[in-house]
């Protein structure tokens, strides 16, 4: 018998990575997203030929149609949710906080509560952020507290804290986790890795905010499909698991290094821009639990991603120039 997953935020990056891993593993899915399908080239599930009869699409808004959402979800009746979809980015979450919490909280507390009473639910995988955490000092484990710092970091920790609420009260079947930041082929083109690949392609200047002091760890795709689907099938409820490299790298310290791989002089690329309001100087994650309990590890290194990422965006670039390449807020 065939797994069924409904996979909910089907048009985001990580989500539509996630659903071409489970259909390359025979898995019956759902993929709900409250925007029509992306082009296909931000879509990985539909660079195959052959359309897969084993997956379906819904454009519902998670928002305004939770009763056809949940009608979905019934009728198919899925052993596994995975959760993608959330009001994103940091920076812009300041401009309109109460779409945040509205998207990321509210709408989500509805939805959960109305999940909770589905019982041939088996697990219910909640893709949060390490932007709960705020800024930190060294390797953050799952345990620590949430000092989150911008309205979007707010808006993830109050659900996380929430979706807790539920597992003790309920026994809810929610399993977390959060990733580094993460990248690779289809990514959309607001995101900083492929953004510098095009702008260094088309000669256009890249702001780098702060002159990009942050310090991040990078993680390719195909890494966090791999850890996600090992957490729906075997992560304990209740628990988190983070998903990430044990690789560091300035965000300056990045971009030099896609220029290099470009043949492009960091100079030609980047102008140094105002700092982010809020932006936070680190956040690191010790992925020792899920290496433990899971028995996952990366396969990628930066340096093999970064070009596997350009060789999509050289082999799109026509496509992806008419493509916008920074991020619209849809309330």
């Amino acid at each position: 018998m065939t797994h069924r997953f409904i996979v909910i935020g089907s048009n985001s990056f990580s989500g539509s990575h996630f659903i071409l891993h489970l259909l390359q593993e025979d898995y019956e899915v759902i993929g709900v997203s409250r925007s029509e399908e992306l082009h296909s080239v931000f879509l990985p599930y539909r660079w195959e030929e052959a359309e897969s009869i084993q997956y379906k699409f819904y454009q519902i808004d998670l928002n305004h149609d939770l009763l056809a959402l949940m009608q979905v979800i019934n009728d198919f009746q899925p052993e596994y949710v995975v959760n993608f979809a959330a009001q994103g980015m940091v920076a812009q979450s300041w401009q309109t906080p109460e779409h945040w919490y509205q998207t990321n909280v509210v709408g989500q507390v509805r939805f959960h509560d109305q999940l909770r009473k589905c019982s041939f639910l088996e697990k219910y995988v909640h893709v949060t952020t390490p932007e709960a955490y705020g800024s930190t000092d060294g390797w953050t484990k799952e345990h620590f507290n949430f000092a989150p710092s911008t309205p979007y970091a707010v808006s993830r920790a109050s659900c996380d804290l929430h979706l807790m609420s539920f597992f003790k009260a309920y026994h809810f079947p929610v399993v977390f986790t959060r990733a580094a930041n993460v990248y690779g082929p289809g990514q959309q083109l607001y995101r900083i890795i492929p953004r510098t690949m095009l702008f260094a392609r088309l000669g256009k200047k890249l702001p780098l905010h702060g002159g990009g002091h942050s310090v991040r760890s990078f993680i390719h795709i195909k890494d966090v499909t791999d850890a996600t689907l090992r957490v729906a099938q075997h992560g304990v409820s209740g628990e988190t698991y983070h998903i990430s490299t044990r690789e560091t790298v300035s965000i300056r310290g990045l971009v030099e290094q896609i220029c290099e791989s470009m043949g492009k002089e960091f100079e030609e690329v980047v102008e140094v821009a105002e700092d982010r309001l809020g932006k936070d100087e680190a956040y690191l994650l010790d992925s020792q639990k899920i290496r433990n309990d899971l028995g996952w590890a990366e396969q990628f290194s930066l340096e093999e991603g970064i070009l596997h990422t350009l060789e999509w965006l050289d082999n799109n670039l026509e496509i992806l120039q008419e493509q916008p390449d920074s991020y619209i807020h849809k309330p």
